[in-house]
């Protein structure tokens, strides 16, 4: 399984209500959920274990933001029988709306996997969460890895309750039993 987690080093990704990185969130989740596959015995790899870019080319920000993507890719496509998982935190302007949601690459095993994810968070960390997974289209990272992948926007960190569970290790680890256990569950 590779755990990639989102953004990193020159790309900092977005900025919570409160000025925290996206990066640092999604580091922090795709470690807890890293040491929870090793203990449900699975083989990993993650992308970045440090708040680094993973680039390597390119002069400018974008030369090397498309470097880190493709770098990401390479990965995911390098893995034989690799599975992506890659966790993100949302954002938008009115800060009302909450709730994790799952993105999936253009394959049956994907819309199974992110289908499957998407129910455990409604019914393990948020009832009230009516979103749905959705193909992710336009998501450079999805359209171009060769092997079932899931995009996991784990929250709105312009929602600043939601920003605060998020912060929490308890959350972080929470969140990373759903996913873990939504994986095993899912390719069992």
């Amino acid at each position: 399984i590779i755990v990639d987690a989102g953004h990193g080093g020159i790309d900092g990704g977005a900025t919570s209500c409160t000025g925290v990185l996206e990066s640092q969130f999604n580091l922090q989740i795709a470690c807890r959920l890293d040491d929870f596959l090793h203990f449900l015995g699975y083989k990993t790899i993650m992308t970045r274990i440090t708040d680094t870019s993973i680039y390597t080319e390119g002069v400018t920000i974008a030369q090397q933001k498309l470097s880190d993507l493709k770098q990401r890719v390479k990965i995911v496509n390098d893995t034989q029988n690799g599975i992506l998982i890659s966790i993100h935190q949302n954002t938008y302007p009115d800060a009302q709306y909450h709730g994790a949601q799952v993105f999936y690459a253009n394959d049956d095993v994907s819309r199974s996997l992110a289908q499957a994810l998407q129910t455990g968070f409604k019914a393990v960390l948020d009832p009230n969460n009516n979103r749905r997974a959705k193909a992710a289209s336009g998501v450079y990272l999805m359209q171009n890895i060769q092997r079932p992948g899931v995009l996991i926007e784990c929250g709105f960190i312009s929602n600043r309750e939601e920003e605060t569970k998020l912060k929490d290790p308890q959350y972080q680890k929470k969140l990373a039993c759903v996913i873990g256990s939504g994986v095993s569950s899912h390719f069992r």
